[in-house]
């Protein structure tokens, strides 16, 4: 059974583990929402998190909380905070912006709308020049620093598929464990899981849910 961060007559939030796809994959495996729905069969989907993904995810009981989160999440009026250990290093002591337009790819991955050559890297963070793809944008900020990599604080602004992924492996900074986006047998990001972890969401003003980091994002950087 997962850990419960909360509940109440509204809502189910639980800490999703890392290696469990929120909703069944084509092979069939256990998911998170048959699950929960075995001991909360009132249970309903508000939003997803990738199957590497652990943390924060919420869940609706009734059909009223659902219609609301669903409208702040479509409104983007959601503020959702990600922690991840991501290789090499990034400018500290501010918030950098990572303003690259995303595409659908090959295979069910995702691409920034132009060449990797074209984005531009400045003091505030990276952006690039484009007329097509979908807006995205991400808020970064360092949290720790290790020999080979550093944890940051990842705010997505929109909420792209992937976004974070994408962003992070497109300015030359992986997220470790990412064997889609990455180079996950590279020293640098070598890791077993996922590095990514969804530590905070508020919701409206009367609603924030918070997880605590898994303690190995922390061995990771100082590995």
């Amino acid at each position: 059974m997962f850990d419960i961060l909360f509940q109440d007559e509204d809502c189910l939030v639980i800490d999703k583990p890392s290696g469990i796809s929120v909703l069944r994959d084509r092979d069939g495996s256990p998911n998170v929402f048959d699950i929960i729905r075995l001991q909360h069969p009132e249970s309903k989907l508000v939003h997803r998190l990738d199957k590497g993904t652990s943390g924060v995810l919420i869940l609706a009981r009734t059909k009223q909380f659902q219609a609301f989160a669903s409208r702040q999440f479509a409104r983007r009026e959601v503020r959702k905070f990600y922690v991840a250990v991501i290789s090499g290093h990034i400018a500290s002591g501010r918030t950098l912006t990572v303003d690259l337009p995303l595409n659908p790819g090959r295979k069910g991955r995702f691409r920034v709308a132009g060449l990797r050559e074209e984005i531009r890297t400045r003091r505030q963070g990276w952006s690039i020049e484009s007329n097509s793809g979908h807006p995205s944008i991400t808020r970064a900020r360092v949290f720790d620093t290790g020999r080979i990599r550093t944890a940051v604080v990842l705010q997505p602004i929109t909420g792209r598929t992937h976004q974070l992924r994408v962003h992070m492996a497109w300015i030359g900074h992986a997220i470790v464990g990412d064997s889609l986006y990455g180079t996950p047998k590279s020293l640098e990001q070598a890791w077993p899981r996922l590095l990514l972890h969804n530590t905070r969401v508020c919701l409206a003003s009367n609603y924030t849910f918070s997880s605590k980091l898994p303690k190995e994002f922390r061995e990771a950087v100082k590995g």
